[in-house]
């Protein structure tokens, strides 16, 4: 009789600790929410630049669309896909960027 006595509430302590642990920790536990959101907030930030980018690409798309055609912007593609230039273009070459290493410079022929 005093083992049945203690057998409920030993019992339901012990499922009502599972479930408490689980809610805390578990796969869909409060820690597992907490790093959710820092991943939704991550990802909102991506969809953020990345919305600027599809604007950006559909501005471009437009100003080369038939009806719309801008002459400066096809000029502009046609020479950086072709990788050409006009004669009468003044062509500004960049240098690669110098390295800290003084030694580096003595090294190249």
């Amino acid at each position: 009789m005093r083992l049945r006595a203690f057998l409920f509430p030993l019992l339901a302590l012990g499922l009502g600790g599972y479930f408490a642990y689980h809610v805390q920790i578990g796969e869909h536990g409060l820690e597992a929410r907490t790093g959710l959101e820092s991943r939704k907030q991550v990802l909102e930030g991506e969809f953020a630049g990345l919305e600027e980018v599809k604007q950006r690409l559909e501005r471009d798309v437009a100003l080369l669309r038939p009806e719309s055609l801008d002459p400066d912007m096809l000029d502009e593609r046609a020479r950086a896909i072709l990788n050409l230039a006009h004669p009468n273009d003044l062509v500004i070459l960049k240098r690669p960027a110098a390295s800290s290493d003084p030694l580096s410079a003595l090294a190249k022929p």
